[in-house]
């Protein structure tokens, strides 16, 4: 891959990881094992994505988070325990991708991987918590659903085209902003209703 393609798979990886980290480490380990992201050599500890029981307990994770992640509240308990998690493991794909032996950049790749992860997590939980204050469940459905297809379908297009790895990290942080707005704005809006009904009452 080159430099430009290294960095979008790296960027895009760690963003998606936000959103479904163990779905991350599992098409990370299923890629390295088909030769579509190669093994990082200069971090011999991270070849561990690509070994079977890794790959089955991520596959176990996954399956864990789908559930959890379609009950309303039990996904926001969720987000909440996977608040250092995801961050961590978003950092550490964001090393399986960058081949480089120099410090600089491998210590550089693990900020920016954990901080974009952090950033789609927060986009996600802050929505998440959102959507739970609704009192009919099937937004909170429909809105895993969509992160279900967007990474699963995110994933596919990364390894299967890397060249798209910029475009997509980029369309994933527009995503994750104009979800944190959205968050934002409702929660000052509640607040606002809040604090208005306690003064007319």
């Amino acid at each position: 891959m080159s430099p430009v393609e290294v960095l979008g798979t790296a960027a895009s990886l760690s963003l998606l990881a936000g959103w479904r980290l163990y779905a991350c480490i599992l098409g990370a380990g299923i890629a390295m094992r088909l030769g579509l992201l190669p093994l990082p050599e200069h971090i011999q500890s991270l070849q561990v994505l690509a070994n079977p029981w890794v790959m089955g307990v991520a596959a176990f994770g996954f399956l864990a988070e789908f559930l959890a992640d379609k009950v309303p509240w039990v996904d926001s308990v969720w987000d909440t325990v996977h608040t250092v998690i995801r961050p961590l493991g978003g950092a550490a794909l964001a090393l399986a991708v960058v081949d480089s032996s120099d410090p600089v950049w491998q210590v550089s790749a693990f900020l920016l991987g954990g901080g974009a992860t952090l950033i789609a997590h927060g986009a996600k939980a802050g929505t998440r918590a959102v959507i739970n204050a609704s009192p009919e469940p099937f937004s909170n459905v429909a809105m895993s659903g969509v992160e279900d297809a967007a990474t699963i379908g995110g994933l596919w297009l990364l390894f299967e085209k890397p060249e798209v790895g910029v475009a997509l990290a980029i369309g994933l942080m527009l995503l994750t902003g104009l979800l944190l707005w959205m968050s934002v704005q409702t929660i000052r809006r509640l607040f606002r209703n809040v604090k208005n009904w306690l003064s007319g009452a």
